[in-house]
């Protein structure tokens, strides 16, 4: 029994630091997994610590006083052992300090709290090291593979950032108030320390931006969040960037071949856009709404930016425009919603659809005239044609090849769109046109559901494939003899001396059948002929006498028509 005793206070003799301890004893009771950095002699450090004699009797904190105890390592301004115990720590390290007397207050003691020949422990947490020749550290730990632009003093960015101290302590973030930080650079908007940080950023980057308190807030640090003397943290997130110098730029162009003609200021364009951020956020699109964007250019009908870059454009054209804050109209932003931030700036992929103007009349181009031609379309004759239909983009729009069957039409009828009527005028059988129709000479602002955007400008390549001349200008029938004397006893079948409307009807047809007369081409001749009954039935009863075929034949005295 006495020899199992004795071995097991040798076993516990050997495992506890001498008595009376005669030289510094370091145990670490934590130690992080990444020590960023360590402490050196001359380096300035920032910690927490317990204060308490070996039997466990406390004598000091600085948690008691709320705050950490501020000094530089190796300078004399701490005890000897404690000057030696934090040479080497890590942020975030804890150690148990065991200091002998003599590397501690010796023989005098300190006042009444630390008796002479004291062997003191420090229960030690390290939060903050830096030097007085340190800068500002940059690692940056993301960079996009495209860098078109990168941050210089002047410019204004819009960032995200978490600020923490050195040990990790969250103080502030733009995230949590789910807003932009937003800045001029280097002219002394921020903390030296930021203001050297964020040059030489591109939009997309991430960068840790650390920074002693020289180039932070100092020996008075900033409220309760940031202590004095703290180094400071940033994790930062550029989104944008401008200078209040900066223009429109136009960038991916991919202008068609050929360019006819190009847009200027009062031309109405429609064109498709995705808009986004700088960094890439999505804010809107007209492909999601499946119309184009219809406006005036260079009237002020769109932001400022927008109405700079649409003109000098050619229909088909894409291009991608960058538009900084100053150009685009700040007094809209709440037009806009929360989707576009204030001061942002904006990125716009465009594709021109089409564009006119409201002076444009009907353009005509001939693809080709047959060699022999004697007569040429006007108002009144009844064509009938082919025709293949398009947008300006190209975009198919109807075509009556796919029906196998022409159409067929009276010039002056207003039975297709004023432009198509410019387009079908003068031209010869087997004749050939390429036909741009402005949507004011088209289907104007409406369109037509289902099949033409309003406001588009309309393309034909149209065939004439036959034409039958129409009557002179006014004129539904006439006669191709002489009028007869006795046209009204002709007219009198049943000599009743009165014409009923199948009387007048037979009469009429007869005419036309055996060449004596003709009716308007390209309308039912039915229709015709009821209405030309109506004309002579002057009091409406249903029959035209004698006396009414008389008056009516008077007034129409100078006329070949009935």
């Amino acid at each position: 029994l006495m020899l199992s005793l004795s071995f097991l206070v040798t076993f516990a003799a050997c495992d506890a630091p001498p008595v009376p301890l005669d030289d510094l004893v370091i145990e670490k009771t934590f130690v992080p997994e990444k020590c960023v950095r360590a402490v050196k002699v001359g380096d300035f450090v920032r910690y927490h610590y317990i204060g308490m004699f070996p039997d466990g009797k406390k004598f000091d904190s600085s948690y008691d006083r709320g705050s950490t105890y501020n000094v530089f390592v190796g300078k004399k301004q701490l005890i000897e052992g404690m000057d030696r115990a934090l040479v080497g720590m890590c942020i975030n390290e804890r150690r148990l300090i065991k200091i002998p007397p003599e590397l501690a207050y010796g023989k005098q003691g300190y006042g009444e709290i630390i008796p002479p020949d004291s062997i003191l422990h420090f229960d030690v947490l390290l939060l903050d090291v830096w030097n007085p020749e340190d800068g500002v550290q940059i690692n940056t730990y993301y960079r996009p593979s495209v860098c078109s632009r990168k941050v210089e003093v002047s410019d204004f960015v819009r960032y995200h950032y978490n600020g923490t101290l050195l040990d990790g302590t969250l103080f502030d973030s733009s995230h949590t108030r789910m807003r932009t930080y937003d800045t001029y650079v280097g002219i002394g908007w921020l903390i030296a320390g930021m203001d050297q940080g964020l040059l030489g950023m591109c939009v997309g980057e991430r960068r840790i931006i650390t920074m002693p308190p020289s180039l932070g807030y100092g020996e008075n640090g900033d409220g309760s969040d940031i202590p004095g003397q703290a180094s400071l943290v940033f994790d930062v997130v550029l989104l944008d960037l401008h200078n209040p110098k900066d223009g429109i730029t136009v960038t991916n162009q991919a202008i068609p071949e050929p360019c006819s003609r190009k847009t200027v200021a009062g031309d109405f364009v429609r064109y498709h856009y995705n808009g986004s951020l700088l960094d890439g956020t999505f804010f809107d699109s007209s492909y999601s709404r499946n119309r184009t964007y219809d406006t005036y250019v260079g009237r002020g009908y769109v932001i400022a930016g927008m109405d700079e870059a649409l003109i000098g454009v050619c229909v088909g054209e894409r291009r991608s425009i960058t538009i900084p804050p100053p150009t685009w109209a700040m007094e809209k932003r709440e037009q806009v919603g929360t989707k576009i931030p204030g001061s942002a700036v904006l990125v716009f992929d465009i594709h021109i659809i089409d564009f006119h103007n409201p002076s444009d009349k009907t353009k005509v181009n001939v693809t080709f005239k047959p060699q022999v031609c004697e007569k040429l379309t006007k108002k009144g004759d009844f064509v009938k044609y082919h025709y293949n239909a398009s947008l300006m983009d190209g975009t198919s729009i109807d075509s009556t090849y796919n029906y196998g069957k022409t159409y067929n039409i009276v010039l002056g009828a207003n039975q297709v769109v004023p432009g198509m009527e410019d387009g079908l005028l003068d031209m010869c059988v087997g004749e050939k046109r390429h036909i741009v129709i402005p949507p004011h000479l088209g289907y104007g602002e409406r369109g037509v559901t289902g099949e033409v955007p309003g406001s588009a400008v309309l393309v034909f390549d149209i065939e004439l494939i036959d034409m039958e001349e129409g009557l002179p200008e006014g004129y539904m029938f006439i006669w191709n003899d002489e009028v007869s004397p006795d046209l009204f006893r002709e007219m009198d079948k049943n000599t009743d001396g009165q014409v009923e409307a199948s009387e007048f009807t037979d009469y009429i047809m007869q005419q036309v059948n055996d060449g004596k007369g003709r009716l308007a081409p390209g309308f039912d001749p039915y229709r015709i002929i009821d209405n030309m009954f109506s004309n002579q039935d002057r009091n409406g009863d249903g029959k035209i006498t004698e006396e009414e075929f008389k008056l009516k034949t008077d007034e129409a005295a100078d006329h070949d028509e009935l």
